[in-house]
């Protein structure tokens, strides 16, 4: 297993509040652990990150 690191970012409250419903609706024992979880799926998803990340969205723009 790989050790595991601090790191401090910024989320929107928006997305705080659905790593909240993740980590209950999953029974994670922590958002940092849902969080983790939605990296390696991202991570599995290599071949679509043109799309995840050159596709411009704006969910905030109003």
């Amino acid at each position: 297993m790989n050790k595991k690191k601090d790191v401090s970012f910024e989320i929107y409250l928006d997305s705080e509040k659905m790593l909240e419903q993740i980590t209950n609706k999953y029974d994670l024992p922590d958002k940092s652990k849902a969080l983790r979880c939605l990296l390696d799926y991202v991570e599995e998803k290599e071949s679509d990150w043109d799309d995840m990340f050159a596709t411009v969205r704006c969910n905030r723009c109003g």
